[in-house]
């Protein structure tokens, strides 16, 4: 192999990892325009946003449905690769599962516009619903378990069970400026804790 043909192969992967940092970028500025726009904004708003020119985004996503999904599929993968992060990280299991609740809040308040679009292709929608269960309950799970473990909650709470009752607070949002569905998520997650810890106040 000549050093040109090493030279090659070692950027490839690094072109690989550009062009991949690249469509995060991309993604990440398209997720914040929906939030702020809404779906329909115009991708030259994302563009800008992005720094890129519209030529990128139309050669990564053909279709603004193209967008929509891979924005909800990376803001998913997001809020999955968080979780063991916080765990690592945090003071303690509970304090990480709180912190991660609040980024499914997060997650949730945002993407009711999303999945309002994705609602129109009912078979598209149910992959990627199949996708948002498949990727975050199993986090959800192993904060619970890490936390039930260290004695600071019960451990007969369901993962997916928990996430319904989180999802079910956050619905109407966005929509009523007094509702603090963020408030009344961090008041159930207090009172996830076992019962010895709510009698030490710990």
């Amino acid at each position: 192999m000549s050093d040109s043909d090493e030279g090659a192969g070692r950027a490839a992967p690094s072109r690989r990892k550009d062009a991949r940092r690249n469509k995060e970028a991309l993604l990440d500025a398209a997720a914040a325009v929906f939030v702020a726009s809404g779906v329909d904004a115009p991708v030259r708003d994302i563009a800008a946003r992005a720094g890129v020119g519209l030529g990128t985004i139309y050669r990564h996503f053909p279709t603004r449905a193209d967008l929509i999904i891979a924005v909800y599929r990376h803001q998913v993968d997001a809020c999955a690769e968080a979780g063991p992060a916080l765990l690592a990280g945090g003071a303690t299991p509970h304090a990480a599962l709180g912190e991660w609740i609040g980024l499914f809040v997060d997650f949730l308040v945002t993407k009711h516009g999303l999945a309002a679009v994705l609602h129109s292709d009912e078979a598209g929608f149910d992959a990627l619903h199949t996708y948002f269960l498949d990727r975050l309950v199993p986090v959800c799970a192993h904060l619970l378990e890490a936390a039930a473990a260290a004695g600071e909650i019960r451990s007969d709470i369901d993962a997916y069970t928990l996430m319904r009752g989180v999802g079910n607070l956050c619905i109407g949002a966005e929509d009523d400026p007094r509702y603090d569905a963020r408030r009344l998520v961090a008041l159930l997650v207090a009172g996830l804790r076992s019962p010895q810890n709510h009698l030490s106040g710990r």
